[in-house]
């Protein structure tokens, strides 16, 4: 009998620290006031978890023309938010992710990945990883983006960097590596495990 109980005990620990982390999708409409950002909004979520309330927003500008550019150069950035949500209804900012690409004369990119956001508990401890991937690219040819996922739980960010894929011939590739920096590599192995699915899910430069 006490042999099946702490089975059982364990199941009921396991799936009430998953069931702490909820997740609510919100629009711009529904993003407070109080709460400024640049660019437009790409992603936007509440969420719960065992340490509290939190909202995150991801936006991107798109194009823009360089300010004082001699070569008629364009900017792009794209923006995380990340927000404590207090008692008192305060959004108290814990972390934020900005990546840019600047005064390009060629092709620009600054990008989200769309599919990629999530907010997940891939270790079941009731804390939640919240994960990004985007790629930023100044290029006037057909070669690789620099890609990179990023992910946070808690006070912990976790980052992996390189490039796509992309096509050169029938047969013939170039891109698509990467590298976990020291975090990932010493972090729980289920991490790896979803960034690197996540990576080749999204390797293939697709041309819009």
């Amino acid at each position: 009998m006490i042999k099946l109980f702490c089975p059982i005990l364990l199941l009921l620990f396991i799936q009430s620290a998953s069931a702490q982390v909820q997740v609510t999708k919100l629009d711009k409409k529904t993003v407070p006031a109080s709460v400024k950002y640049s660019g437009h909004i790409i992603d936007a979520v509440k969420y719960k978890d065992s340490g509290g309330e939190y909202l995150v927003i991801t936006t991107e500008t798109g194009e823009t023309p360089t300010k004082n550019s001699e070569m008629e150069g364009r900017d792009a950035a794209l923006y995380a938010y990340h927000y404590t949500i207090e008692g008192n209804g305060v959004y108290k900012s814990t972390w934020q992710t900005y990546d840019f690409i600047k005064d390009c004369p060629v092709d620009i990119n600054a990008s989200f990945i769309p599919g990629t956001f999530a907010v997940t508990d891939l270790d079941k401890n009731g804390k939640a990883e919240v994960w990004l991937m985007y790629k930023t690219v100044c290029h006037g040819d057909v070669s690789p983006s620099n890609m990179k996922i990023i992910m946070h739980e808690g006070d912990k960010k976790y980052a992996v960097r390189g490039t796509n894929k992309v096509k050169l011939s029938a047969t013939e590739t170039e891109g698509g590596k990467y590298t976990f920096d020291e975090v990932f590599k010493n972090g729980p192995e289920a991490f790896r495990q979803y960034a690197a699915k996540l990576w080749q899910k999204n390797i293939m430069e697709t041309w819009k």
